[in-house]
């Protein structure tokens, strides 16, 4: 555990160093996009079951932001036009090296949910997930790239993610508690990073 934690924080700080200039030009274009905070500011459930607060740029209307689902649609017609940008390359999530560097978040880890998502989780699973930090991306992040799109159409958006995306990210999530380590953690961030080149170029 003293590892990965070393090694988050070590990529947090470095990551901060690099990404600044790009986490400001996107501070700026939220603020000229749509005024109101550039953060976005939500409650999740972290490592020990324990809430804390994850940021994000902020992608939606701001008086819309945390009302609606808990999950969002491609059409979702709360999502800036920036917004949209932000999401579909990731950068919305860029803020979370400020939950690493917190000690909140790992880089790789399960990805946190909604406390009334988390209390849908089998007993077992919970045990065994919230023994980790969640993480700004996981493998359940890499197999759904794009969940946004799977949820377009959808006339209850909240009730097919439970019903059909939810139990498959709790399987996810077991896998890599029980098989993770450095290598394997190394290799989710590479497939990452490779989902959102190949999503942007196509």
């Amino acid at each position: 555990m003293l590892a990965k934690r070393l090694f988050d924080v070590v990529c947090a700080v470095s990551g901060l160093f690099f990404l600044a200039p790009v986490m400001l030009l996107v501070a700026m274009l939220v603020k000229m996009d749509s005024g109101g905070p550039v953060l976005f500011r939500q409650v999740r459930v972290g490592r020990g079951g324990r809430d804390f607060v994850i940021l994000k740029f902020r992608s939606m209307i701001d008086r819309r932001a945390s009302a609606g689902p808990g999950v969002s649609a491609r059409d979702d017609a709360r999502i800036t036009r920036v917004g949209g940008f932000l999401r579909a390359s990731k950068l919305d999530e860029l803020p979370q090296i400020i939950n690493v560097l917190r000690g909140e978040m790992s880089i790789v880890g399960p990805r946190p949910e909604l406390r009334r998502f988390v209390d849908l989780y089998p007993d077992d699973a919970k045990n065994a997930i919230f023994t980790l930090r969640p993480g700004i991306t996981d493998p359940a992040s890499v197999v759904y790239r794009n969940e946004e799109k799977l949820l377009t159409g959808a006339q209850d958006v909240e009730g097919f993610y439970i019903r059909e995306i939810l139990p498959d990210k709790i399987r996810l999530h077991l896998d890599y508690v029980n098989g993770r380590s450095f290598w394997g953690d190394v290799m989710i961030i590479l497939r990452t990073l490779r989902s959102i080149v190949v999503a942007d170029a196509t």
